[in-house]
């Protein structure tokens, strides 16, 4: 389905082209960042997955400590737990504290910092803040 959209996508830069060239150079750097972005998604999800198992067995397994929500999410919602990202990294930014506590409206005991490989495949740095 991705090819036919792109496809499609490439049809239509085509036709602006012949009509307003800034309009078309507009369209194709939309879909360049489309493109982008489509490939950076699933080493984004292995990230995030790999920086939330990190913090959760650093902070003593979800017996004692559960990540922000955030972290859990496969929407958009995870961009708020996403700080930065690069061409080298991931870098997530997220609080945690003892099971319930943001479902319970209670405050997060620990921040915590985690940067992961553009790959997605390895932890390059985690840091644990007491809140």
């Amino acid at each position: 389905m991705s090819r036919v959209l792109s496809r499609s996508l490439a049809i239509v830069s085509l036709l602006l082209a012949s009509a307003t060239p800034t309009l078309a150079q507009g369209v194709q750097q939309t879909f360049e960042k489309i493109d982008r972005l489509q490939q950076e998604a699933p080493a984004l999800q292995r990230a995030m997955n790999l920086a939330r198992n990190k913090a959760v067995l650093l902070n003593g397994g979800l017996t004692n400590y559960v990540p922000a929500e955030c972290m859990f999410s496969t929407s958009l919602v995870r961009q708020s737990c996403l700080s930065r990202t690069g061409f080298s990294e991931f870098v997530f930014t997220f609080s945690g504290g003892t099971p319930g506590w943001q479902a319970e409206g209670r405050a997060p005991s620990v921040r915590t910092k985690v940067v992961v490989s553009a790959d997605g495949k390895t932890v390059l740095n985690i840091q644990n803040t007491p809140q």
